[in-house]
């Protein structure tokens, strides 16, 4: 394999793979050639990715040695992110009543899911973290991704149990948008004992699915290192929780309604 070939190929295997470690002796081993000439193409690959500006390469120490692709979004591109989010959930007729918005066809859309997920993995990348977990469904693509970006298992959190998933465990919890006590339900398989999680949604009101959430990882006596959240109604008053990251803020569900940035995120 030429030595352009093999640098294409570098490239793809490493963003293929974020937060992936690969040792140099893996890539001789694969393209049949020397450490050495390795160590040349990974220095190309990483003057790249630093000149793109969507990530970078970390190197990992050890007796193997090698590297990690970093995936990175820059403050401009945050704010870009935010504002197709905002002008998407802008779009006239997304109000349905009930004080409820239209929103499955952005979440499902991996273009946002996507952008969000980049987001919440360059925020929480510093954080000692085991999985991402996240309750069915509008919220799964996000934390999918999210997972992905960060090299972590996802765990889904469901509202009913299903036979397929084997022994559950199940809690009650009140749902402030549906003024009811619902269910949520997870294999006792689903979660790692002691964990540490990051949990990824797409919408809160009042905090009461993140509460159950928060108390499934109790079960396994796990914990929640971080929050994210794509789309928060109100400001922080009134919410169960109070550490979690938003990327909008909703005022008013009621047409006309107006979503907010959230600054932090780019400034």
């Amino acid at each position: 394999m030429k030595k352009v070939q093999r640098i294409c190929a570098i490239t793809h295997i490493l963003t293929e793979n974020p937060n992936k470690d690969f040792s140099l002796g893996y890539f001789a081993d694969k393209f049949e050639c020397a450490k050495s000439s390795i160590s040349e193409d990974i220095k190309m690959v990483r003057e790249t990715i630093d000149e793109s500006g969507y990530g970078y390469l970390e190197t990992t120490s050890g007796a193997k040695g090698g590297v990690r692709y970093v995936p990175y979004i820059s403050a401009e591109e945050t704010k870009e992110v935010l504002l197709q989010l905002r002008d998407k959930l802008l779009e006239p007729d997304r109000a349905i009543g009930g004080g409820f918005l239209y929103t499955s066809d952005i979440m499902f859309d991996p273009k946002f899911a996507k952008g969000a997920a980049r987001i919440f993995a360059k925020r929480f990348a510093s954080i000692d973290a085991d999985m991402v977990v996240t309750v069915e469904t509008k919220g799964i693509g996000t934390a999918l991704f999210t997972a992905e970006l960060l090299n972590l298992p996802l765990a889904v959190i469901r509202h009913e149990s299903k036979v397929s998933e084997g022994s559950t465990i199940s809690i009650n919890y009140f749902s402030g948008s549906a003024s009811r006590i619902q269910q949520m339900s997870i294999s006792k398989k689903g979660i790692d004992k002691d964990c540490r999680a990051i949990v990824i949604d797409d919408f809160m009101r009042g905090g009461g699915s993140m509460t159950g959430i928060y108390n499934i990882l109790n079960e396994f006596d796990a914990k929640a290192v971080a929050t994210g959240v794509v789309i928060v109604a109100g400001g922080k008053e009134n919410k169960k929780i109070e550490d979690y990251v938003p990327l909008l803020i909703l005022h008013d569900t009621a047409a006309p309604f107006t979503i907010e940035l959230n600054e932090e995120l780019y400034k």
